[in-house]
């Protein structure tokens, strides 16, 4: 189905100029919030120049245009980035109208080797790390901020109520969390809901059709507390556009540094799938990064795809994914390409067999409003 596209000039800023016609997108509740965030995020893993990877400020405010004149509103980032030049920069492009932007960094990476305090989830870390967050961004305070990645040794609790803190004073308006365990985040959830603490209202995991594995815990989780879900890598690092074709290929990257992050994701069974999304996209007049990105958009839950670009290009490229729906026979191929086990206990609880045990041959008689999509009631035919 074709999207409706509306056009409408905006207001002039420091950053957009006056007369530019932009698509609108569509705005969401973020979570269990009332924040309202474009129907994309805009990821800043790109903007910096201190890896051997990254795009220019030049190239890299062009990419930050091209999302706002779209309509776009709701900025990712982190302290780790480039090593704060990505903090910089966002905070400069947004410097002239900081009040539209939800603006979302994150901390818990290392920013000093060897200080072992300079890095994880725990108080001091998160005191300093959001302080330089702020001086970075030029802001003085954040809308959301990310626990980056869960570092196993500090407990539950410390993380809430620090995060917490920083609500109470102001410093940041919402919280989430990443790369961590299903079981912890609600465990983190729950305690803080018993104390009153201010809760996550998002996750940000990796997710796309070479990654579906969170479909068997971290994506239920989300849909059980409300999280929204904001996905990174949904264009599985390039796989999924072509921009590798196979294990053996010569012409596969050049790039040293993003050649080996992109290494676990190269294989067979990944080329398989780029190929499904290759011909749909040939099919649909699209390009395979829309199509990855459309399909994730269509997954249950409330998804919020990170878009990442080096170019302006690119940029525009990601946002047209809004431009079309992906039909049900499209789908249904790319699930069939892509599909994962769900492994014990799922694949277990959902048999006909196990089923029948635990309704005594009434499942079938029973509407159940409260039905979990992760176990399925078994269809008469099933």
């Amino acid at each position: 189905m074709q999207r409706l596209l509306q056009w409408k000039v905006f207001e002039p800023s420091h950053h957009v100029h006056h007369g530019v016609r932009f698509m609108t997108m569509r705005y969401q509740l973020f979570g269990n919030s009332g924040l309202r965030v474009s129907e994309l995020s805009l990821g800043t893993l790109t903007f910096g120049d201190a890896w051997d990877w990254g795009a220019s400020k030049e190239e890299s405010e062009k990419v930050f245009r091209a999302y706002t004149e779209a309509g776009g509103n709701f900025l990712d980032t982190a302290n780790k980035y480039h090593d704060g030049v990505s903090e910089t920069w966002t905070g400069e492009f947004i410097a002239g109208d900081r009040e539209r932007f939800v603006l979302a960094t994150k901390y818990s990476l290392s920013m000093r080797q060897g200080d072992p305090n300079a890095s994880g989830n725990h108080r001091k870390n998160l005191v300093q790390s959001v302080e330089a967050s702020l001086r970075r961004l030029g802001t003085d305070y954040i809308d959301l901020y990310w626990l980056h990645q869960w570092d196993g040794t500090t407990p539950v609790e410390e993380v809430m109520r620090g995060l917490d803190d920083l609500v109470r004073a102001g410093k940041v308006l919402y919280v989430g969390i990443s790369d961590t365990p299903a079981w912890i985040v609600s465990q983190a959830n729950t305690l803080a809901d018993l104390r009153g603490w201010t809760p996550f209202i998002g996750l940000q995991i990796e997710y796309s059709l070479i990654s579906r594995t969170p479909e068997r815990d971290l994506m239920p989780m989300a849909r059980a507390f409300g999280l929204a879900i904001t996905p990174w890598g949904v264009v599985g690092g390039g796989v999924l556009t072509g921009k590798y074709h196979t294990a053996a290929d010569p012409n596969a990257p050049q790039d040293a540094k993003r050649a080996h992050i992109n290494g676990p994701r190269i294989s067979e069974r990944n080329f398989a799938i780029a190929a499904e999304v290759q011909a749909i996209a040939g099919e649909i007049g699209g390009s395979p990064a829309q199509v990855a990105l459309n399909w994730a958009r269509r997954q249950p839950g409330q998804i919020i795809p990170i878009i990442g670009a080096r170019t302006e290009a690119q940029a525009r490229d990601n946002l047209a994914c809004l431009e079309f729906t992906l039909d049900d026979s499209q789908l249904a191929r790319l699930d069939a390409v892509s599909k994962v086990e769900m492994g014990f206990p799922h694949d277990f609880l959902n048999t006909p067999r196990i089923q029948e045990q635990r309704y005594g041959g009434t499942q079938h008689a029973l509407d159940n409003h409260r039905e979990d999509p992760a176990l399925p009631m078994v269809t008469p035919e099933g």
